[in-house]
């Protein structure tokens, strides 16, 4: 059976995006509101007990990944008895993650303190938030969880993304009242756990209601479970590595220059997640149909689309950057004040952090849908640790550009050749790997002078506040745009993407 991609696609960036703005718009009020009622050392709190968390996460091990991976056949192959085994597997090692994370994370519980550089608020109890949070996540994996393998499989994440705006309505309308009229921060972090529990509850009904025909039930040939062990443990060290990435730079800078400086990275980092949040809606709302596509087309139909994405991926990069590189710094005085800022430079780094890891995401979809877990599962591991290690040395030198630095090196120099040549030697065997590197570096170029001609421009702009970020932001748009349009408007991967973008509109969601 093939999926309806285009279709899906549609829906699932439809309601992905309005989730994500929802996720991204109401934090960033709390956010606001934290700041001027219970301090900026709680946002620092909150981000460090999230990357520690996320650490404990490793228990996970990338089943997730793996079992949706395994069901793209049989679902195209209408085999309902082997995806119902599939579930039950799931099922059973979600219910021991959630065991050894809650226990991992139980033992740690006397080493909080000491990831933290300097005082925490005299209010708050390390221990009992640090206990709540873990709560959550240990939550997670015994509520039904196995229940999203099938609506992942089904390219059907918009039903996950319209449970999370109810789920998500209920959480922020009580973490408001916590803040404003109680001013407890522990009351947050509960109405997060009672969130977390609504979310898993709904979205198994759900899952039930769309396809009843999948029951956990069954067992699966023994080989078969072997094939998707060695599949996780694959997915354990790019999951690791990914980890370090990504939990490392917060962890290093509590542990080393305090949590108020956390915080102020934080408030930069929230706006560039945030919009790779939106990018990652694209990724992840066709990486089934991409997986469906590797099964069913042929090896020339599948570059054709690799060629396509890949150009639609730059594109969204080099927009991005233009406007990172002009707004970051007005938007930041007008929310946060000059006091919680970081010098233009900064900018500039975190503009290639959004850069590499937007390159490395285009490249694991495509890792991701062909199940290339095996080949590439010392990449992220490498790239990881050698962002860690570079941290730790950096930090005590530059300081906060040292823990930026790390992160922009571990990506260009390690993790981006690596997988270009993994997906290319294992998926496109037949194809010019060194074709789309030039591809890339010639893109890289057009961005950068894209980049600077944007910002000379908006340099020009006499105006401060909402009026120069309006005027900025109408520039970004336009110039960027322009020049690619321009430059790339007789391109096949153009013409494509503009003939399938038609599509996507004129199809009713």
């Amino acid at each position: 059976m093939r999926l309806n991609k285009t279709k899906n696609a549609t829906r699932n960036v439809f309601f992905g995006t309005i989730l994500k703005l929802y996720e991204i718009l109401v934090p960033f009020i709390f956010r606001t509101v934290m700041v001027h009622t219970i301090g900026v050392q709680y946002l620092g709190l909150n981000s460090l007990f999230i990357s520690v968390l996320r650490v404990l996460n490793l228990a996970e091990l990338g089943v997730g990944s793996a079992m949706v991976f395994s069901m793209y056949k049989p679902i195209a192959e209408n085999d309902t008895v082997r995806v119902n085994a599939l579930m039950r597997l799931y099922r059973l090692y979600y219910r021991v993650i959630g065991l050894v994370i809650a226990v991992v994370g139980l033992a740690l519980t006397p080493f909080i303190p000491r990831l933290i550089h300097g005082k925490v608020p005299a209010d708050m109890n390390v221990y009992i938030l640090y206990l709540l949070n873990l709560s959550v996540t240990v939550l997670s994996y015994w509520l039904f969880a196995y229940k999203n393998s099938i609506l992942h499989a089904y390219q059907r994440t918009d039903l996950i993304s319209k449970v999370g705006l109810g789920a998500f309505t209920f959480k922020y309308a009580m973490q408001l009242v916590s803040l404003v009229y109680f001013k407890n921060y522990y009351l947050y972090v509960i109405f997060r756990i009672i969130a977390q529990i609504l979310t898993n509850i709904v979205t198994a009904v759900v899952s039930h209601k769309y396809y009843p025909q999948y029951r956990p039930q069954g067992e699966l040939p023994k080989d078969e479970v072997s094939q998707i062990n060695a599949r996780i443990r694959d997915l354990f060290t790019a999951k690791l590595g990914g980890t370090i990435i990504h939990s490392a730079d917060t962890i290093v800078i509590s542990a080393f220059l305090g949590l108020t400086m956390l915080a102020k990275f934080q408030n930069y980092y929230y706006i560039l997640s945030s919009i790779m949040a939106f990018v990652t809606i694209l990724n992840t709302s066709v990486v089934a149909g991409i997986g469906n596509s590797l099964i069913t087309k042929s090896r020339s139909e599948n570059y054709q689309e690799f060629r396509s994405f890949s150009f639609l991926q730059y594109w969204i990069i080099g927009f991005c950057v233009c406007c990172f590189s002009t707004l970051f710094q007005p938007f930041m005085k007008l929310w946060m004040g000059e006091k919680l800022m970081f010098p233009y430079p900064f900018v500039i780094l975190i503009c290639l952090v959004f850069a590499g890891e937007r390159i490395v995401m285009m490249m694991s979809v495509y890792k991701d849908a062909g199940g290339i877990w095996h080949e590439d599962r010392f990449r992220p591991l490498v790239s990881g640790v050698c962002n860690l290690v570079i941290n730790v040395i950096m930090v005590q030198f530059l300081g906060i550009y040292g823990i930026v630095l790390s992160t922009v090196i571990s990506y260009f120099l390690i993790s981006i050749p690596w997988i270009i040549k993994n997906v290319f030697g294992l998926i496109f065997t037949d194809e010019s790997m060194g074709a789309f590197a030039a591809d890339l570096v010639r893109w890289a170029l057009l961005i950068a002078a894209a980049a600077v001609i944007n910002y000379q421009v908006c340099n020009l702009v006499p105006l401060q506040g909402i009026g120069e970020i309006a005027a900025k932001l109408v520039i970004s748009i336009i110039i960027p745009n322009a020049l690619f349009i321009l430059l790339f408007h007789k391109k096949q991967e153009f013409k494509t993407l503009r003939v399938l973008a038609g599509r996507m509109v004129r199809r009713r969601i």
